[in-house]
């Protein structure tokens, strides 16, 4: 049996009246851009979550960048954040003009390492940047409290991680602002690309609505230079529909991962993902560490197993950031997780028999090595 990393098909089937009945609800009106069902999309958001302002943009990545420029930073001012994550948490850094400071991880969460942040802290820093990956929140508690003595605002990297808690509170609502992604793969995905920012801030979500909107607050009269960055009325349509079920996807991805732990612990070679106490995983992606990382995926290729590598690359050793001047020894834990993580399949509609697919193939490899 073919085990894919995910299967929107199946998501699609188990809701399709509602999504068919949404998008033509879109095509009755013929509101594409703006309206209602925009506005309703970001007011649910942001109840979602528990903040005061929801403001929806084109991307995850323009999330990011607008959150960065609204913060009225100077060129060259720092923001700190991870070396393990997706390459847009650094490029929208790098695409407002700032620079990127990057801090290694905690090895067992893969997310930002708190310990490590108050050394990063310079008189240019501008923010600090965790990002929640793979559906677990950050331990915000200490980073929440450097930012304090700092004066720092701190950007809530939420891609990936929509629907998660920590310590009760929920992800987008910890921080001075949070960036949301809606790409189709996301545990709340749409039928393209699509962002939010979300925030507590009344200045932030102000500057956000007027970039989006090319600067401009009155038709044609700009007050600053800003761009176009809609999320079109149509995924706010489908949104509004796959909202209603996220929790419930949310735990389904938890029963998987809790059934992946059990099986995975009893064969040798393999770390699980751990959970922070206090955390609620929503387990974008289940993430194992793995001896042979790349000859595994090819043994499970060939049993017609998807797997993937979030990320093969630290961010800073890609390319582009080797301005930066950060040495090979920089951020140890990002690089040897690079080497190392390995994604299974995992998705809400996901049988127990593709898993056992799984769990058999990975048993099978770790035998023969």
């Amino acid at each position: 049996m073919a085990v894919p990393m995910i299967d929107l098909r199946a998501q699609y089937q188990r809701i399709k009246p509602e999504i068919d009945a949404a998008v033509a609800g879109i095509f009755e009106c013929q509101a594409f851009v703006g309206g209602p069902i925009l506005e309703s999309f970001e007011e649910s958001i942001a109840e979602y979550v528990g903040a005061p302002h929801a403001i929806a943009v084109a991307s995850g990545t323009d999330a990011l960048l607008l959150t960065l420029k609204a913060l009225d930073a100077k060129p060259g001012d720092e923001i700190i954040t991870t070396s393990f994550s997706f390459f847009a948490t650094a490029g929208a850094v790098a695409n407002a003009g700032l620079t990127p400071v990057f801090v290694d991880i905690d090895p067992a969460t893969y997310n930002i390492d708190p310990g490590l942040v108050e050394t990063a802290v310079t008189h240019k820093t501008r923010a600090i940047l965790p990002v929640h990956l793979y559906g677990q929140c950050a331990d915000m508690a200490p980073i929440l409290q450097i930012a304090r003595n700092h004066r720092l605002p701190v950007i809530e990297d939420s891609a990936q991680s929509l629907g998660a808690r920590y310590k009760g509170r929920p992800a987008c609502s910890i921080g001075d602002a949070a960036a949301v992604s809606f790409y189709p793969t996301k545990n709340l995905g749409g039928a393209g690309d699509g962002g939010m920012v979300v925030t507590p801030n009344d200045d932030i979500a102000a500057h956000v609505r007027l970039l989006r909107a090319h600067g401009a607050d009155t038709t044609y009269f700009h007050r600053v230079v800003g761009t176009n960055s809609r999320l079109d009325t149509i995924q706010a349509a489908i949104l509004s529909v796959k909202l209603r079920h996220l929790d419930s996807w949310n735990a389904e991805r938890r029963e998987r991962a809790a059934y992946y732990s059990e099986k995975l612990a009893a064969i040798p070679g393999i770390v699980t993902p751990k959970t922070l106490p206090g955390n609620v995983h929503v387990f974008h992606q289940y993430v194992i560490r793995i001896p042979n990382r790349d000859k595994a995926r090819l043994f499970l290729q060939k049993r017609a197993i998807s797997t993937a590598v979030f990320y093969p690359v630290p961010l800073h050793r890609q390319e582009c950031f080797r301005y930066l001047g950060y040495s090979e020894n920089a951020c140890p834990n990002a690089a040897q997780a690079s080497k190392q993580v390995l994604a299974l399949p995992i998705f809400p509609e996901i049988s127990q028999q593709q898993q056992d697919d799984v769990i058999a193939a990975l048993a099978d490899f770790i035998a023969q090595i």
